[in-house]
């Protein structure tokens, strides 16, 4: 009967770590995940198609892990986006080379709220971010908003049944449908959205890849 309460308070200070990773504890888990979600970033890069002169942003970077990746592109222009102040503090430590170069801005922020210009992007990668984001329509119109015509948003969704089966996920995570997500997707202004798979089985990872009409 005590040890209930005590398992369910554990579970609850992850979830929000997974949120909005803060202070030591924050570190800890941007450093996990920045190991267990390497290869999924990894497929989101390389969808998003980056080649010289791309500007393109992580929007909700935690770790890290994708503005590494982003900035192993040669020639691109990265934008690093977060709400999380400890990750924003750790990321402007561990990457001050390409800041000082110009090649790499970091900003504070919300998905919902973004601190770029219209157009200003072409191309978005974001990984787990969408479960703790409240209203998904004003997100995906502010993702479109700050996208060049034809521009690409790699979206990376765990997949919601598994997702489920996770027990931190029971507290604070959204975990939406993906043709719920698709549809909203779409009544964002976005055209083509491919729904790609990062692993095997039916609980593979979800990279859904959306293209604006050019």
């Amino acid at each position: 009967m005590i040890a209930m309460p005590l398992v369910e308070r554990a579970l609850t200070a992850l979830a929000r770590q997974l949120g909005k990773p803060t202070g030591f504890a924050g570190r800890v888990v941007s450093r996990l995940l920045n190991r267990g979600n390497r290869s999924i970033v990894v497929a989101a890069v390389a969808a998003a198609g980056c080649v010289p002169g791309v500007r393109v942003a992580d929007i909700g970077f935690g770790g890290g892990v994708g503005l590494e990746l982003l900035l192993d592109c040669d020639g691109t222009m990265v934008h690093g986006i977060e709400m999380s102040e400890t990750m924003l503090a750790q990321a402007k430590r561990r990457f001050s080379d390409p800041i000082l170069s110009g090649r790499l801005q970091l900003n504070s922020g919300r998905m919902e709220s973004l601190p770029l210009d219209d157009s200003a992007l072409d191309a978005i990668i974001s990984t787990n971010t969408i479960y703790f984001v409240a209203d998904l329509a004003a997100a995906l119109r502010e993702l479109a908003r700050v996208l060049r015509p034809g521009g690409r948003l790699v979206l990376g969704v765990g997949d919601p049944h598994q997702m489920a089966k996770m027990p931190f996920t029971r507290h604070g995570f959204r975990l939406r449908p993906i043709d719920e997500i698709v549809q909203v997707i779409r009544e964002a202004g976005f055209g083509q959205v491919d729904d790609r798979r990062v692993g095997a089985g039916d609980g593979a990872f979800h990279l859904l890849v959306c293209e604006l009409p050019g």
